[in-house]
Parts: C-alpha cells; sequence; structure tokens
C-alpha cells in the first residue's frame, strides 16, 4: 500500500530594493490584486524605502507630522494601503510583506494573523542574538523596545500583511518628524524617545546586515506556514498593475486623502507629583471623538519592568477616552509592576489634568 505522499507548497520571494515610496505603495496595491486575482502564488517581498513619512490608511498628515521639517528636509510624505501607525522609515530599515490568501490564515480577524504573522517575524529576529517578542498591535519588541512594525489589509480574500525592521534608527530624525514629540528637543526627550525603539545595531552591533535579517525572515515564514520559498521576479501583469496604480498613488490627491487639521488633534501636557516622585504625561487628544489617539508618559522613578511604560502606552493607542481608566486597571491587573510610590490611579489622574480636569472633558 503506497504511503501519503507530503508535498510542500512554493511559494514566491522577491526583492525590490530601494524605492521612492509612492513606487512601493504602487506595488503594494499591484501584487495585492495580483495575488486577489489569482495571478501570483503566495509571496514574500522585501523592500527598502527612501525617507519618508508613511500614514496609515485613515490618517491625516497634519495630524501625524510635522509637515514644515519634513518640506525642508525632503522627507516625502506617503499613504500605505494598510493601516496601523504613522511612521518614519528611510534605507536603514528592511521592509517584508506578505501577500497571501484568507485560507493560508485560515481567518480575516486581523488581530488573531498580527499575533501569528509578528511571532514567526519575532522568532526570526530573536534568532539573531536577541530576545525579541510579539506585543499587541502588531509591534514586535526587545525589552519594551519597539523593532518592528506590522500591520494589515484584506482586498477580498487576499491578504497583504507588511512589517518594517528598523536596522539602524535616526531617533532625532524620528522625533522631528513626529506631531506629538516637542518643538524643543533636548537630551532627555531623546534618552526618552530611546526607551521606545530600538535599531538591531544598536542591539548587536555594526556587522548586522540586512542580508541575514532576510533570510531568518524568509525561514522562519517557510517553517511557519510549510512552504519553500524559490526567488522570482515581477511578473507583467504586475507591472501593468503597478504602472496604473503609481499614476494614483504618486500624487497629492492620494496622499491627502483624508485632511483633518493638526488643531483637532492638540498635543497636551501635564506632570502630577506623588510622594517626591514626578509623573508626566503627553497626550495627543482627538477632540471630535474623544479618542487619545497616543499617550507618552515619563516617571522619575525606577520600574520594573523597564518595558512596563512602553507596553502601557501601547496599549492606550486610540482609546476612547471614557475608556481609559479601564483599561489602565486591566494593564496593571495583567502585569506585575513594581513601582513605588506610583499606582495605576496616577497615570489615570496625570492623564485627566492634560485633557484638564476642569473642562467638560470626563474620564470614567
Amino acid at each position: 500500500m503506497l504511503g501519503t505522499l507530503n508535498v510542500t507548497e512554493n511559494w514566491r520571494i522577491v526583492d525590490t530594493g530601494l524605492r521612492a515610496p509612492a513606487q512601493n505603495i504602487a506595488l503594494n496595491r499591484a501584487l495585492l490584486e495580483a495575488r486577489r486575482a489569482k495571478e501570483i502564488p503566495g509571496t514574500l517581498r522585501f523592500q527598502r524605502f527612501a525617507p519618508c513619512a508613511l500614514l496609515g490608511n485613515r490618517q491625516s498628515a497634519a495630524q501625524e507630522f510635522d509637515l514644515d521639517y519634513c518640506h525642508a528636509n525632503r522627507i516625502t510624505i506617503q499613504r500605505r494601503i494598510t493601516g496601523g501607525s504613522a511612521i518614519y522609515c528611510d534605507e536603514n530599515q528592511v521592509g517584508w510583506e506578505l501577500y497571501l490568501h484568507e485560507g493560508d490564515v485560515g481567518t480575516t480577524e486581523m488581530r488573531a494573523i498580527s499575533r501569528r504573522i509578528c511571532h514567526a517575524a519575532a522568532t526570526a529576529i530573536s534568532a539573531l542574538g536577541i530576545d525579541a517578542r510579539y506585543r499587541a498591535r502588531g509591534d514586535i519588541v526587545v525589552d519594551g523596545r519597539r523593532i518592528c512594525s506590522a500591520a494589515g489589509a484584506f482586498d477580498g480574500d487576499a491578504l497583504l500583511f507588511q512589517g518594517m525592521v528598523h536596522i539602524d534608527l535616526d531617533v532625532e530624525k524620528m522625533l522631528h518628524v513626529m506631531h506629538l514629540c516637542p518643538e524643543q528637543y533636548s537630551d532627555k526627550t531623546i534618552a526618552h524617545a530611546r526607551e521606545r525603539v530600538v535599531g538591531l545595531k544598536e542591539l548587536l552591533g555594526p556587522k548586522i546586515d540586512a542580508l541575514r535579517v532576510k533570510e531568518n525572515i524568509a525561514e522562519a515564514f517557510g517553517s511557519e506556514f510549510d512552504v519553500e520559498f524559490s526567488e522570482g521576479e515581477l511578473t507583467l501583469s504586475e507591472h501593468a498593475r503597478y504602472e496604473a496604480a503609481l499614476r494614483e498613488i504618486d500624487t497629492p490627491d492620494w496622499v491627502n486623502l483624508i485632511a483633518r487639521p493638526a488643531a483637532a488633534v492638540p498635543v497636551l501636557e501635564a506632570q502630577r507629583e506623588i510622594a517626591g516622585a514626578l509623573l508626566q504625561a503627553r497626550v495627543a487628544l482627538d477632540t471630535t471623538s474623544f479618542v487619545v489617539r497616543q499617550v507618552m508618559f515619563h516617571a522619575d522613578v525606577r520600574i520594573v519592568p523597564r518595558s512596563a511604560v512602553p507596553d502601557l502606552e501601547a496599549g492606550l493607542l486610540d482609546v476612547p477616552l471614557d475608556q481609559l481608566e479601564a483599561r489602565v486597571h486591566a494593564f496593571f491587573r495583567d502585569h506585575r509592576v513594581e513601582m513605588p510610590p506610583l499606582a495605576p490611579a496616577d497615570f489615570i489622574e496625570v492623564v485627566r489634568q492634560a485633557v484638564g480636569a476642569a473642562s467638560v472633558i470626563k474620564i470614567k
């Protein structure tokens, strides 16, 4: 009696190299459309970006970036077709993307997809010699410091899921680009930012290179999906789709598809003293929907583990203001954190002060 023959599926790897932001986004659309039409197999694509500020597909440039700084420093602003947070990236980062079908991941629930794919990507990064872990909302972190961010989107039953690994990171430039950061930059501001993001070269030294990162990622995804990868090229169909997409995406109309005033998302600050300790908060509040878009805390006390504050901040992205108190308490209930003399209520109260305790805005 003949045994069952196990046939491993073959997927494709393409590396499109360093490109302008509009070209990379147009390729996103082209490959996703081609995968939906079943013109191409499952595909892993690697890419790199010229310096740019990338919006999520539902974000407004004025609310996320310092537009004057971007213009003065020739940092291109572009809009992704995936969601997720706004990011700064340049040629010192490696982008990876998977083009799949719903059947490859077994669900359309993006949180479950993110968890699965980012766990595999974290395994690839850990194999370099560090302890990388998945954190909710598409982050991969090392001791609470983000080293990769990821997001995805469906087009019918076709899935694009993409991430960006920091090889080397210009933290000062990133601070200038982002709207949340203060106008005056100090050593303290930069130090706070370095507590939240990190590049591989800082952790592993200058010898780490993009090629090894790509090899590890391909191996990890091959193992996760039980496939073998073969190097390939873009097809004629993909090139045609790319040219059509580029005509739409390489335009101000695409970048400004969603345009909201920066004043609608003010950055509010407050500080609170507790038994000699100082807790500070910077809060980006959407005043039209009363959603906390982002919050950054700083405390001048020792907090164990060090990752607790960045992890809390990640858990408060895009949280409705009236749910913030419950979210903070849930975080500290689920995480063992030592931070005397601070208590969970102090984090809630400093946000309350920032948004205006005397105003009509209330945190319930």
